[in-house]
């Protein structure tokens, strides 16, 4: 069922009926809201119409890697209803609370969107199919064993009659869940594991209002905000005497850390904005550099007694008695998230005391309690409406700034919706960035070029002590800033790995794949071992892996596919590296080229993943894809900088984002081995940056180990 509805009537309807706006905030519920049929809640998860259509409710995320589709495919297919008559909806998380967090776990990041749900997903809609063919036994007054469903059709196979699961949803709601369930066969799917259409493509496509950024309420008003461009500081004093006499502006609001101008559009706000006379109090971090912090970093790394985040064998006596040595030290800058819509948060404090918000996060209820706490209110009074997210990539997850900021704001313009929208420019300069990080490795191989031992000391800051300081590190290790490099698969006799914790004072997080530049910094050292025991680097790997490790079947995988050993063209060469993560194993082979000019050019990208179960391959594929246009970036010329306490970077002219022109092949190999369930997200951007490192190397001779390339030198000496 189609309507014909205008961006600017649909908008007008969904600010009008307030409630609905939250959970029917597209163009395909709409129509079944115009349509004026009673849907029934057959479980806490779907939703079933008499005309049969089929309403999947969604407690994660969708920031475009999806999981909106997935999670709906996998209910689809236990419940076994019509692919064509479903649609999905984001889980209330006001609702969630008040029935006492039915929906699971509402954070979506690790790759962990399907993964850690799919069990009791299925799981609900196993049941509501049981609780159908329950009803109609019931209506027939025959046994439930005498009745199947199929593609939302109950039958009675001796007597040949029918009912369709709109006409017996009512009836189905009312019966008891069934203590237990069996789950299909995943051999035996026919919606799960299939490339079924996305749900959330035909709204964005249309330029049907999904994100954040596209809200629009009655008589809504727009803030643009400043904040304290040296980390830590806070305001001393805002003079706008001149700003609040310019044209719609309506309010200055203050806070410990921020200065917000409201108006009656958001261009106004941002204008006024720059005529604030702003001064900040920068808490004596104003001459904090990039030199400095790498200092404190290389400091780090010389402190003679590190935490151990492993400790395998007798390092020391082994790389004495090595008949050889290879030191080398790696590191990479911070990183923005750089998502393409910026940090935004719509707040509406209402006269009755009810707060609503609508944002694009990654976690609802984490929002949720953030826009509580800011406001004074119970969880109660607070509703949170999930956009979808404009990139996410970590920055939406943990750090819920935006949503107090947003609050903070509406609270000082009660009973008016107050749209808060960053700039570009404070969303580069106001991150939780990745972490930089300095790692310095040793190792030790025998006679016959064996690895026998490897110490390596990282030092970087912990996201778990800025972000989830109630948790802090064990032991004074953060396993994100550890990960790749503690639980290495390689069999390697003596392993010693040591953590320098150091926190600056730029704010870190989540960045896709956190840890992810271990692999880098791993696979890259692994290839110069290779290289100095005079091995073929696929070859050497395989040597360390055991027979059945899932590393060693992903790289065999891509070698295969890859054609790995072949003659290649002229000027091409190639760099491969294995990394598991996020639930899921991966291994890549990068073909490069490096122009006389020094000019690195990837050409094709080779990956093979092993995820356990594939719910969706199409989505799998176009987020490998993915995955090597964001790592892209970051291999090629992205960094943050620091200088006078402050991001240097300021927006995409100096934080470039790779174009299409730079876009690879990318062949995506699918080896799912069953047994597991693994992400997608974030796996393939593990092995990108070593891959095509090595690639660099086999082009030049020369050893990349400091990202981004546009600071080196790349012509063959």
């Amino acid at each position: 069922m189609t309507i014909a509805v205008s961006r600017r009537d649909f908008l007008k309807v969904s600010a009008t009926f307030g409630g609905a706006f939250a959970l029917e905030f597209s163009f395909p519920l709409a129509a079944k809201a115009a349509a004026g049929a009673g849907a029934t809640e057959v479980t806490a998860w779907l939703l079933i119409y008499p005309d049969d259509r089929v309403v999947v409710r969604i407690a994660r995320s969708e920031m475009g890697q999806g999981t909106y589709t997935a999670l709906a495919q996998l209910v689809a297919e236990e419940l076994d209803c019509d692919w064509s008559k479903v649609s999905a909806e984001f889980a209330s998380p006001n609702e969630h609370i008040r029935r006492k967090r039915i929906w699971g776990s509402m954070s979506t990041g690790g790759s962990m969107g399907v993964r850690s749900s799919q069990d009791y997903v299925r799981k609900a809609g196993a049941s509501a199919r049981l609780m159908l063919v329950a009803a109609a036994a019931a209506r027939w007054k025959v046994p439930a064993s005498a009745c199947t469903a199929d593609r939302g059709v109950i039958t009675h196979a001796p007597s040949g009659r029918t009912l369709r699961y709109g006409q017996l949803a009512a009836e189905a709601g009312r019966l008891a869940p069934p203590k237990s369930v069996t789950l299909r066969d995943p051999k035996d799917w026919k919606i799960a594991g299939k490339p079924m259409h996305r749900l959330d493509i035909p709204d964005k496509v249309r330029g049907a209002p999904v994100f954040a950024t596209d809200v629009a309420l009655p008589n809504m008003l727009h803030a643009s905000i400043a904040q304290c461009p040296v980390f830590g500081g806070r305001l001393k004093r805002a003079d706008a005497h001149a700003a609040l006499n310019m044209r719609g502006v309506k309010k200055l609001v203050q806070e410990e850390d921020f200065v917000a101008v409201v108006a009656d559009s958001w261009w106004r706000a941002n204008e006024a904005l720059k005529k604030v006379a702003i001064e900040w109090d920068t808490a004596g971090n104003a001459s904090a550099s990039s030199a400095s912090i790498a200092q404190m970093l290389r400091d780090g790394l010389a402190d003679p007694a590190l935490p151990q985040a492993r400790k395998l064998g007798d390092v020391g006596p082994a790389l004495a008695a090595a008949a050889k040595v290879i030191e080398a030290e790696y590191q990479s800058p911070y990183l923005n998230h750089a998502t393409l819509e910026p940090q935004t948060c719509t707040a509406w404090l209402k006269p009755e005391g009810f707060l609503e918000v609508w944002t694009s996060t990654q976690n609802g209820e984490a929002s949720m309690a953030a826009a509580a706490e800011t406001a004074g209110l119970p969880l109660e009074k607070v509703e949170v409406h999930k956009m979808m997210l404009g990139g996410g990539f970590g920055r939406r997850g943990g750090p819920q700034d935006f949503v107090r900021q947003g609050v903070a704001i509406a609270k000082a313009m009660p009973g008016v919706p107050v749209k808060m929208m960053w700039s570009r420019e404070e969303d580069m300069q106001h991150g939780f960035y990745r972490p930089a990080s300095i790692v310095r490795m040793k190792a030790g191989l025998d006679a016959q070029g064996k690895l026998i031992a490897m110490h390596t000391r990282i030092a970087c800051p912990s996201i778990l002590k800025v972000l989830m300081p109630e948790t802090q590190a064990r032991g004074g290790i953060d396993f994100t800033a550890v990960r790749g490099l503690s639980d290495m698969p390689y069999t390697v006799a003596n392993q010693q790995v040591d953590y320098a914790m150091r926190n600056g004072h730029v704010p870190v997080g989540f960045w896709r794949a956190p840890g992810q530049q271990n692999s880098y910094y791993r696979e890259c050292f692994i290839d110069e071992l290779a290289h100095a025991a005079g091995k073929d680097p696929v070859e050497y790997r395989l040597a360390m892996l055991k027979p059945g490790d899932k590393n060693r079947l992903v790289l065999e995988a891509v070698a295969k596919a890859a054609a790995w050993g072949s003659a290649m063209p002229a000027g091409i060469h190639r760099g491969v590296a294995v990394a598991d993560g996020f639930g899921s194993y991966a291994a890549m082979v990068a073909d490069v080229s490096v122009s006389a000019a020094g000019d690195a050019r990837v050409h094709r990208i080779v990956l093979a993943i092993d995820s356990g179960y594939v719910v969706n391959p199409d989505t799998c594929r176009a987020q490998a894809e993915s995955n090597v246009l964001f790592g892209l970036g970051s291999i090629l010329y992205q960094e943050n900088t620091v200088k006078d306490g402050r991001i240097v970077e300021s927006n995409f002219h100096d934080f470039r984002l790779p174009g299409i022109a730079e876009m690879p092949k990318v062949e995506t190999v699918l080896v799912p081995t069953g047994g597991f369930w693994g992400g997608h997200g974030e796996p393939a951007i593990l092995p990108l940056t070593p891959a095509v490192c090595n690639a660099i190397f086999a082009a030049t001779g020369k050893r990349i180990r400091s990202l981004p390339l546009s600071h080196h030198d790349l012509r063959r000496t």
